[in-house]
């Protein structure tokens, strides 16, 4: 090869460092950071600087957790930080407890009121969860001003004590910095845990969390408990590093100020809350010289915060992160994918799935009516109809996302009629959707982790046993040479091929597939057509729903036809199809005139 072809390739692509190099990296920054606390000469006005830029930084961690990971709003961060405020200070100072008990009593107490106002509140969501944080925060700033025999009322609380070993200003900063690196470690790493692969699907599409086996409601309050949770450590922090609490500095204009923190810096990331929170808290003491004008001095700061919203809308580390990603990438697999295993490893029913005299009205509307129909284990079965028949309304009902009128649903000998979505995933349900649900924040290979670590799978919680599984669903649909890249990096063909992975990857019991071919150009379709039959090959039960004929008539051995939401016919392909009611439901002609065109 010549010198100026050479000099014409492209440079290789730098890699993102690995998990191990940067856990150390971020070892050797932290204990920087710490070194630096103790021996630098800070005077007493920076070393507060610093103390409430890591207390603040901790709560704001917790916003990282509920609203960039798991996508909800949390109003009342400050009521939380108060919690852990208070609980350091009244027990230090009037029970004269040890700082660690009475930190701990703090986090455990927020924990407890965030774990129950999840509860409470969760199944409300959007605007409606806003407004009961908002409520919960100001009654909570009530009870702080009024409960004087307790809270000390608006004098609040001084005299807090610090833990012995650090009641020096250089020695408690240095334990704030500890606590900050170790808490936005766990943060950083929490969306690589199952628990954090769970938040970030309820947060980009809850149905397909739902239906991938995930408790949609069990994760939103478990996010918004680790919220509260770090909201009181931060908050028992601030009491010991200031010595003194009232209840003014918690406030809801604080938990707006945790808030403006979290989405200026990125509020996807540790890193991003924890350059927000810097930014908020500095930016206004490096701007005090301009205090003797007036009004400058909020100007700037409100011109600032502006700019940055509107030119970085997904916060300063989100911006950095664009084009981090343009010059590096991950690294490669060290081996290719594993083979796919698709047949369930018990065999506890002869019928993959039973439906027996199943309904769902919406009001005077009979969506679905009485309707009966069975799947034979390794078969594959289509349901079929003309359109409003019933098809997808009977679709949502096997899958949980619909509540059955009346009926009875059996999953490999299992009664599901009863079950959520999610624990009829655990049973062996798996499930795509005709308007493709993909977590589009992630990459293709955590989309199909997400499917493969479904409860009830037995690869259990082995992460590596996951990806080899995720990675063979992508292999099988012909795409594991870019499971590490976006969703939205994909075609629409190439999407509704992800999904199937997702589904596959969790060794189903009963695939349920719900207009497939919808969008595909006449190639995507022959291609999903192969695709079909190479899963039915491996023995896995499917139940189709689409409107293309050929693509049914080619893959399907038994059809189910609805028509106004009532079984018209049901039996073996080739008869069905010449079934004069099918033909007629088709036409929208008569039996007998159909059967003599």
């Amino acid at each position: 090869m010549s010198v100026a072809a050479e000099a014409a390739k492209p440079a290789p692509a730098r890699r993102f460092p690995g998990p191990l190099a940067g856990a150390l990296a971020y070892m050797a920054a932290a204990a920087l950071a710490m070194l630096a606390a103790v021996f630098l000469p800070f005077d007493d006005y920076i070393l507060h600087i610093l103390v409430e830029t890591a207390t603040y930084a901790i709560a704001v961690f917790g916003l990282t957790v509920v609203l960039g990971l798991c996508g909800q709003i949390n109003l009342a961060q400050a009521a939380f930080f108060g919690l852990g405020a208070y609980a350091v200070g009244l027990g230090t100072a009037d029970l004269h407890l040890s700082f660690w008990l009475a930190l701990a009593g703090g986090a455990g107490i927020a924990l407890v009121m965030g774990a129950c106002l999840g509860m409470s509140t969760l199944r409300l969501g959007g605007h409606y969860l806003a407004m009961v944080t908002i409520s919960f925060q100001q009654i909570l700033t009530l009870v702080m001003i009024n409960w004087i025999a307790v809270t000390h009322g608006p004098d609040g609380v001084g005299n807090i004590a610090r833990p012995a070993w650090f009641s020096s200003g250089h020695g408690y900063l240095g334990l704030c910095i500890a606590a900050l690196a170790l808490v936005g470690y766990l943060v950083w790493r929490l969306p690589e845990t199952k628990l954090g692969r769970s938040m970030r699907a309820v947060r980009d599409n809850e149905l397909a969390a739902s239906v991938s086996g995930i408790d949609v409601y069990r994760i939103k309050v478990a996010a918004f408990a680790l919220c509260a949770l770090l909201g009181g450590i931060g908050g028992g922090l601030f009491a010991g590093g200031f010595s003194y609490v009232s209840p003014d500095q918690f406030s809801f204009a604080e938990s707006i100020v945790f808030l403006t923190m979290a989405l200026l810096g990125g509020v996807a990331s540790p890193i991003g809350a924890l350059i927000g929170t810097a930014l908020l808290i500095v930016l206004p003491e490096t701007l005090r010289f301009l205090k003797s004008v007036p009004g400058l001095y909020l100007a700037i700061y409100g011109l600032a915060v502006i700019l940055i919203i509107r030119f970085m809308p997904d916060g300063i580390w989100g911006f950095v992160q664009v084009y981090l990603r343009r010059f590096m990438k991950p690294a490669a697999f060290a081996r290719s994918a594993p083979e796919l295993v698709l047949v369930p490893a018990k065999l506890e029913a002869e019928s993959a799935l039973e439906v027996e005299g199943l309904s769902k009205h919406f009001g005077g509307l009979k969506a679905v009516d009485s309707v009966s129909f069975s799947v034979r284990r390794g078969s594959v079965h289509a349901l079929i109809g003309p359109n409003g028949s019933g098809k997808t309304t009977t679709l949502n009902v096997l899958s949980g996302l619909y509540t059955p009128t009346a009926g009875k649903i059996a999953l490999d000998g299992h009664d599901v009629t009863a079950l959520p979505p999610h624990a009829r995933t655990a049973v062996g349900l798996g499930r795509t959707f005709q308007n493709i649900r993909l977590f589009r924040s992630m990459s293709a290979l955590d989309n199909v982790v997400i499917g493969a670590e479904r409860p009830g799978h037995d690869l259990g919680r082995i992460h590596a046993a996951l990806v080899d599984q995720a990675r063979a669903a992508l292999a099988f649909v012909g795409l594991e040479g870019r499971a590490r890249d976006p969703i939205t990096s994909f075609s629409y063909g190439h999407q509704r091929l992800i999904e199937i992975a997702r589904a596959l990857a969790g060794n189903p019991t009963l695939l349920l597939l719900d207009e497939p071919a919808a969008g595909l150009n006449s190639t995507e379709k022959v291609e999903l057509r192969g695709l079909l039959k190479r899963i039915a090959g491996e023995g896995l039960t499917i139940l189709i729903i689409d409107h293309d004929m050929a693509l049914v008539s080619d893959v399907a051995e038994h059809i189910t036809v609805l028509n106004f939401g009532r079984r018209i016919a049901d039996g073996v392909a080739g008869e069905v199809l010449r079934n004069p009611d099918v033909i007629a439901a088709y036409l929208g002609a008569e039996p007998d005139v159909a059967h003599r065109a």
